[in-house]
């Protein structure tokens, strides 16, 4: 039995493993992954700590051939890697290889940001007097990723944490070890210096809290729950840390009486099922206004009724399973609470059996609902979406801001008024016309607002916000 071990200081460590099972088929084992103690992860960050000086200070040329090297080893390999996500993750095939492919073309783009840092030379308002404004990496970064996006998250945290100079100790989710072991391993085959890029695989329990413990990391990027996101930035406080959060979403989708009908249901049913559901940016709440319900409804049922949900790597699969048994047991358990608080099953919401043993739900559309139900305020994470019924656009856009959270937004409309107002007036980091609210390109910020999101911006430039500090430097010619 193979163990892909944990990467300390350089070296590949670890004797004990545990498997990572495959959702589409519980007996199919992808691989065994070892597990890092307290002591290990200290370890990791202080060969972190060690690696910082020289790193920081590495040629920029260095940095981009190591982060191009890893984009095109990512992009040769995307069908092999998104295979391995597919099977470990459950996400379809063309799913897979296509967070392979952003993933890759993440380094690419962190691998020219190596060569387009800048900065700026101003005049004082002192005669003779000159101002420098820079940025440098802030240090160790502690980066903790969720088992939904098990590439293209770890690539677009790591990638402009290197590129900027810092030193990782990078901590993925336990379901979804192998992919981030990949990139981990390609990066040291690209040649990063030992210590450079550190893995601890193992429970956040353990790993995770030893990263928040410790104050020698200087930066933690956290992607995942509301709750352990609280922890981190309670934890981070304490020890005058920077802090990045991205958590949860309840992200609303309106229809207007004026949409394009297709447009419309095609866009909702890919927010709300597509990769089973399981996308912060995913749209659980559908408002729809009472001229253009009845039929959406109806177009939206007949279209979940072409959709395939089976195993991830077999042909014409549309939905994959659902993640393990846990997160299935979660998602069966809002199902009920949603028909005992008076809203109506009208499709699907049933375990399936197909030819493999598997965590499969048919997605479930719940219409009926009001904004005040559970189904309406919590972040169920699966392939369940609840229709409310309003009267006109004001009542939507209210419904659709009436959230503790904030990350995307959309809206199907032909109106450019509607449209419009939507896009200044929709409280969320993102907002998509006549789209589904999931899917941002790699070079563009992504984010939210109120309890979605914490600190900077990811991907694209802006990451430069979080992964550096400023300085401002005189000198008297």
């Amino acid at each position: 039995m193979t163990i892909h071990q944990n990467l300390i200081a350089g070296e590949w460590v670890g004797a004990d493993g545990v498997e990572n099972i495959n959702p589409s088929n519980t007996g199919d084992v992808v691989g065994t992954y070892a597990r890092a103690s307290a002591e290990d992860t200290k370890s990791a960050i202080a060969a972190a700590k060690a690696a910082f000086p020289a790193w920081s200070r590495s040629g920029i040329l260095e940095r981009h051939a190591i982060l191009r090297k890893a984009a095109d080893e990512i992009l040769a390999r995307k069908e092999e890697l998104g295979r391995l996500l597919s099977r470990e993750e459950g996400k379809t095939l063309a799913e897979g290889i296509g967070e392979t492919v952003r993933a890759g073309q993440i380094f690419d783009f962190f691998a020219g940001e190596c060569l387009r840092l800048a900065g700026e030379v101003l005049p004082s308002v002192r005669p003779n007097i000159g101002v420098e404004i820079t940025r440098e990496p802030v240090g160790v970064v502690g980066i903790i990723t969720p088992w939904n996006f098990p590439i293209a998250i770890p690539a677009w945290k790591i990638a402009p944490a290197l590129c900027y100079g810092n030193t990782v100790v990078f901590k993925p989710a336990e379901l979804v070890p192998g992919c981030s072991w990949a990139i981990v391993d390609i990066l040291v085959r690209a040649g990063l210096p030992k210590g450079v890029l550190n893995l601890v695989m193992g429970k956040g329990s353990v790993v995770g809290q030893t990263m928040l413990d410790s104050p020698d990391v200087n930066a933690i990027t956290f992607t995942g729950s509301t709750g352990t996101g609280k922890r981190v930035a309670v934890a981070s406080v304490e020890h005058n840390r920077k802090y990045q959060l991205e958590m949860g979403g309840k992200n609303p989708f309106v229809v207007l009486d004026d949409a394009d009908l297709d447009v419309a249901v095609e866009a909702a049913v890919n927010s709300a099922f597509f990769s089973t559901g399981q996308r912060c940016t995913a749209s659980s709440r559908v408002i729809v206004t009472e001229g253009i319900h009845d039929r959406f409804v109806a177009a939206v049922g007949e279209r979940l009724k072409s959709v395939v949900v089976d195993d991830a790597l077999k042909a014409g699969t549309h939905i994959g399973p659902v993640v393990d048994e846990t997160q299935l047991k979660q998602d069966t358990d809002y199902i009920e609470i949603g028909q005992k608080e008076g809203a109506k099953l009208a499709f699907g919401g049933e375990l399936l059996k197909r030819d493999t043993p598997g965590f499969y739900l048919a997605p479930a559309l719940f219409t009926e609902a009001t904004n005040e139900m559970r189904i309406s305020r919590e972040e169920i994470f699966g392939p369940v979406a609840a229709v409310i019924r309003v009267k006109d656009y004001e009542e939507a856009l209210a419904i659709a801001n009436d959230t503790p959270f904030g990350l995307s937004s959309g809206i199907a409309t032909t109106s450019l008024k509607h449209a419009t107002h939507f896009k200044r007036n929709a409280e969320a980091g993102m907002v998509m016309v006549n789209l589904p609210t999931a899917g941002v390109d790699f070079h563009v910020p992504f984010g939210g607002r109120k309890g979605s999101s914490f600190g900077s911006r990811e991907q694209g430039k802006y990451a430069n916000e979080f992964y550096t500090t400023v300085k401002t430097a005189y000198t008297l010619a």
